[in-house]
């Protein structure tokens, strides 16, 4: 329950959009054809437009702020002098998801391979 809140899904999609924008700042955007903008400003008319509609805009700066947060861990520290990652992937989740490493040896059956004949072989 934190800051009230019971479900944090829209401050995870604004972090989202946050940490897009940041990565994408050539990027034109338009919104609903009234409003031209860098991607950057992407995630502050999102919070603009939900303030407009009379929501609360707590949610929307908790996700930016989240998002600032990891974009500067994760792009901008490692870079910096004396700067480092500090945020690692688990190894346990490594070992659930990566993909394994291929075979060098592996000879795929000529069913698997398109058009079944030895296309660069």
């Amino acid at each position: 329950m934190f800051v009230s809140l019971v479900f944090l899904g829209q401050a995870f999609t604004i972090m989202l959009v946050y940490v897009w924008s940041r990565r994408n700042p050539s990027v034109r955007m338009n919104f609903f054809g009234l409003l031209n903008f860098q991607a950057p400003f992407l995630p502050w008319v999102l919070m603009g437009f939900s303030l407009l509609l009379g929501n609360s805009i707590i949610v929307d700066l908790l996700g930016i702020a989240v998002g600032h947060i990891y974009f500067f861990l994760e792009d901008v520290f490692p870079d910096q002098p004396g700067g480092g990652r500090w945020l690692k992937t688990p190894g346990v989740l490594k070992a659930l998801f990566d993909t394994p490493e291929e075979d060098g040896n592996y000879n795929p059956l000529p069913e698997e391979r398109p058009g079944g004949f030895p296309w660069g072989g």
